[in-house]
């Protein structure tokens, strides 16, 4: 199906209004927040390593309030269980049945706070649901809806205490990002309604669930010169041979590559993707899929400098070929 104009100024005027509403409750982060919805609307999941204070539950909870969602919050701690989020199964007496009691993770938007302080074995709890959108208990498989997007936090400044993220389990994320601290304008403007202890009460819905199923959907329809495929292939070619990188791009992350960049490419009012789409995600999308070696950690290089190697290294297309 070919995406006609009209579509992509649709999306396009649709996603900046939901970045204008979700910016009512997390000023100053146009970017981030835009990365968010890109994450949203390409049915993926979102990974923030970022300081304690700076709005990553104020996040979660205004885009779900956006789309007229639900959303959660699971606090993630070493004796947390796989049930405490999936759910469990409990046998109910007077109906003489078994009934499932589903978790926290029954909703649109799933803040998975300090992901990394829960064991290896809770954490793979998450795996199956953010990969094909179902847990399973007991044998019976229990969808979680659509939309869906886990939204989980990692604190750089504490790791006492906690379990690294497996290789297997980073890749299930599309992108990483971190919201940082904002501006000088913007802290003022946060100060001056200290009183409103929460501004996601302020936000009202802008679209529905289903609609974001219908964006979803128009963005996966969105043209990708073949010239551009080869690029996202040359450049993950070169990540695995890059002398610091002991683990490159995967084919997976080749995929959450391009389905990010045609989602982009629509948030701007296009309906083809273009080189820049590509590097402007390139950090959000590869920075926690490159395992540097140990000598590179050692002499202090870092994910963001490889990245701007390789980009430096690959050559863009100039030229069509479909």
């Amino acid at each position: 199906m070919t995406v006609t104009h009209e579509q992509v100024e649709w999306y396009a005027q649709t996603f900046d209004t939901l970045v204008a509403n979700i910016e009512r409750a997390l000023l100053g982060k146009a970017h981030v927040v835009r990365l968010a919805l890109t994450c949203l609307l390409s049915e993926g999941h979102l990974l923030l390593e970022d300081f304690p204070g700076t709005g990553k539950t104020m996040l979660a909870r205004a885009i779900a309030g956006t789309v007229q969602g639900s959303n959660s919050r699971i606090q993630f701690t070493p004796d947390l269980l796989p049930s405490d989020v999936t759910g469990v199964t409990i046998y109910e007496p007077g109906k003489q049945v078994f009934e499932f009691h589903p978790g926290p993770i029954f909703a649109t938007i799933v803040l998975a706070d300090e992901i990394n302080r829960a064991s290896p074995k809770t954490q793979s709890a998450l795996l199956e649901v953010m990969e094909e959108g179902r847990v399973t208990v007991d044998g019976v498989a229990h969808s979680v809806g659509a939309p869906f997007m886990v939204i989980a936090t990692q604190n750089p400044i504490e790791q006492a205490g906690t379990y690294r993220l497996p290789e297997a389990q980073l890749d299930r994320f599309l992108m990483k990002t971190s919201l940082g601290y904002p501006d000088h304008e913007a802290t003022v403007a946060v100060l001056a309604e200290a009183s409103t202890r929460d501004r996601t009460k302020q936000l009202q819905p802008v679209i529905t669930s289903s609609v974001v199923a219908d964006m979803a959907a128009l963005a996966d329809e969105i043209h990708v010169d073949p010239a551009l495929l080869s690029y996202v292939s040359r450049i993950a070619e070169e990540t695995r041979r890059h002398p610091d990188v002991r683990l490159g791009l995967s084919v997976r992350g080749c995929l959450a590559f391009v389905r990010c960049a045609k989602t982009w490419a629509a948030s701007q009012g296009r309906n083809y993707v273009v080189p820049d789409d590509i590097k402007m995600l390139a950090t959000p999308v590869l920075n926690h899929r490159l395992l540097l070696t140990a000598e590179a950690q050692f002499a202090g290089t870092s994910v963001e400098q490889v990245i701007a190697q390789v980009l430096a290294e690959v050559a863009p297309p100039v030229e069509r070929v479909a």
